[in-house]
């Protein structure tokens, strides 16, 4: 029963910065890995960058040195400060987490959890526009 809730989405111009948020409710304990996917139309969902639970992030290539996704856990909140940003990055901006209810041990490699495959818990989304 976890809930995501994203904001902080916008137009932008290329160059410039935007920081999207997303807030979670219900059992964030049993989350062990958080990231944002952003899809834009006729395309596949992509995985954008990834936070484990004790802070290790993950990005695509395309975004890294660019993007830096960190989390607040007093707040249960989840960040995307993207900078820099270019017409290419213009998605919907999904918040996701993988909830496991039993707890314990959960890992999985760097590359599956950029893969919204394993994911079962997700936000609304939140439009990112960059125009040129």
């Amino acid at each position: 029963q976890v809930q995501l809730t994203e904001s902080g989405g916008g137009s932008v111009q290329a160059g410039g910065s935007l920081r999207l948020s997303c807030a979670a409710s219900g059992p964030t304990y049993s989350t062990y890995y958080m990231g944002w996917f952003r899809q834009a139309p006729g395309k596949e969902r992509e995985g954008v960058a990834t936070i484990a639970g004790l802070g290790r992030t993950t990005y695509a290539d395309s975004v890294k040195g660019r993007f830096t996704i960190s989390k607040d856990n007093a707040k249960n909140t989840l960040y995307l400060q993207m900078n820099n940003l270019a017409p290419e990055d213009t998605a919907i901006y999904y918040c996701a987490s993988i909830y496991r209810a039993g707890g314990g041990y959960f890992s999985i490699s760097e590359n599956r959890r950029r893969d919204h495959r394993e994911y079962n818990s997700w936000g609304q989304g939140t439009q990112v526009t960059v125009s040129s």
